[in-house]
């Protein structure tokens, strides 16, 4: 169920952005900073339960059952996504920034290379759930936090 709701809260962060960036288009920066703060907080939430599921859940294996072509396109896909969301996280928090201490030019200009990522970001992450939980359901699951232990 936690994968599923992860998922949820990047698609509702990225529906938040989209709409905010529509905002801020039609010059409606009071609704553009309250969507976009909606969907920075579901993101920073979807952070904060991704990182405790990795530690005390662990990640789930990509299916040992699935062809090998598949599996090796979800890794390369998984890489691209991950560093993609990564990428995206960074200049989303830097563009934060510069909207809060009011470097509104700086603002706008990294603005839009962050929206753009992080709205190809969110559908990303949905190919990555629907692949390891619908279409090829996952393997076993072990907690980084067991791993450091030694468990």
């Amino acid at each position: 169920m936690l994968p599923l709701i992860c998922t949820s809260l990047i698609v509702i962060s990225a529906t938040f952005v989209g709409f905010g960036w529509a905002q801020i288009i039609k010059g409606n920066r009071e609704k553009h900073q309250k969507l976009m703060l909606i969907g920075a907080a579901c993101a920073l939430l979807f952070f904060i339960l991704y990182v405790c599921r990795t530690i005390f859940v662990g990640n789930t294996s990509f299916a040992e059952d699935a062809p090998i072509w598949i599996r090796d396109a979800y890794f390369i896909f998984l890489i691209f996504h991950i560093l993609l969301a990564t990428v995206s996280g960074i200049f989303g928090i830097v563009t934060i920034l510069h909207a809060f201490n009011k470097r509104f030019a700086k603002h706008k200009k990294i603005g839009r290379w962050t929206a753009i990522m992080w709205l190809t970001t969110a559908p990303t992450g949905v190919l990555v759930y629907l692949l390891l939980y619908v279409f090829y359901p996952g393997g076993e699951t072990k907690p980084v936090i067991d791993v450091i232990l030694g468990g």
